[in-house]
């Protein structure tokens, strides 16, 4: 295996160059001079997605921190996100109004959409920010209450904490990300696909799941291997990483070696895995998405060229693994 990923850029969410101010955050006048300054701008976030500037590059439709605070709910409070360009970004949930497409402040500005769907068009930063704010927001919505004692919890520290309201527990609670390691399979010039339940399901990707307690990244590779295609693997090698706030998933690459190579599929995991060859791979790979492999006649598809699993599939194909 290739020891030069750590040359290569980064995946979609990453590499934004952002500085997250994680000491200032925790200063609260800081804080509140950044949202009362002309500068900072706030992106809103409905219901897991972003409003998003029209035109032929996505980018976040930045508002104005009193125009944002205008439209948020009073209990969901702006989250720093970073410091971008010497001015503050702030994230603001506004999942609360019905439509907020129609509401006056924001009509013929933009629209709310997923980041999945328009990531690949947009800047390493703008992608890292609706990724940041994303999770956050996803995080906030469900600790609302503390897992300690059951008391309503509060968000300080420019949204990066929770706090317990009870005194007499006061419990600090911090955003949540779930590692997952991601891995593709190789035996020489073949690699392992899978494919997933559901009857309308045609896309192939790498085998992954969630690490478990106790549980090294490696073992957890070998585990997920055998569980879901009954192949045993001789090494794990380190590729490189992913943020996936969908919902709050870190997502840990790797390649990992075949020791044995006769599929037995777990039926719960899996409808299908296969082996496929380099040039199998390349033909999938000339599709960017479903429509496309459906209009080439391929009968599978690849997963969505942001993803970290395209990547492992990618250079692999060409050789960098």
């Amino acid at each position: 295996m290739s020891d030069v990923f750590r040359h290569r850029p980064a995946n979609v969410f990453a590499g934004g160059g952002l500085d997250r101010a994680g000491l200032l955050r925790k200063d609260a006048d800081w804080v509140a001079r950044q949202l009362a300054d002309a500068g900072s701008v706030v992106i809103l976030t409905w219901r897991d997605k972003h409003f998003v500037a029209p035109g032929p590059e996505a980018a976040p439709a930045f508002m104005a921190t009193a125009e944002a605070l205008a439209l948020a709910h009073p209990e969901a409070p702006p989250t720093l996100l970073a410091i971008h360009g010497e001015k503050a970004v702030f994230s603001a949930d506004i999942s609360h109004l019905d439509d907020p497409a129609t509401h006056p402040a924001l009509a013929g500005r933009g629209e709310f959409m997923d980041v999945r769907d328009i990531a690949a068009t947009m800047s390493n930063a703008h992608a890292q920010m609706l990724a940041h704010s994303r999770a956050l927001a996803y995080w906030h919505r469900r600790h609302r209450f503390c897992g300690n004692c059951g008391a309503p919890t509060v968000a300080q520290e420019a949204g990066h904490v929770r706090v317990c309201t009870n005194a007499d527990c006061g419990l600090h609670h911090f955003p949540r990300t779930d590692p997952a390691v991601i891995m593709l399979v190789v035996d020489g010039d073949r690699c392992l696909l899978g494919r997933r339940p559901g009857r309308d399901n045609r896309m192939y990707s790498t085998l992954a799941g969630f690490v478990e307690p106790g549980e090294s990244l490696e073992e957890a590779v070998a585990r997920e291997v055998m569980e879901e295609t009954g192949i045993a693997i001789s090494a794990a090698h380190y590729a490189h990483s992913q943020p996936w706030p969908f919902p709050a998933n870190l997502m840990l690459g790797f390649y990992a070696e075949a020791a044995t190579t006769e599929v037995r599929i777990n039926e719960e995991e899996l409808a299908d895995a296969r082996w496929f060859t380099r040039d199998e791979v390349r033909a999938l790979m000339a599709a960017r998405d479903r429509a496309e492999a459906e209009a080439a006649g391929l009968t599978a598809h690849l997963p969505r060229p942001i993803s970290i699993a395209r990547r492992l599939i990618g250079e692999w194909m060409n050789g960098l693994a």
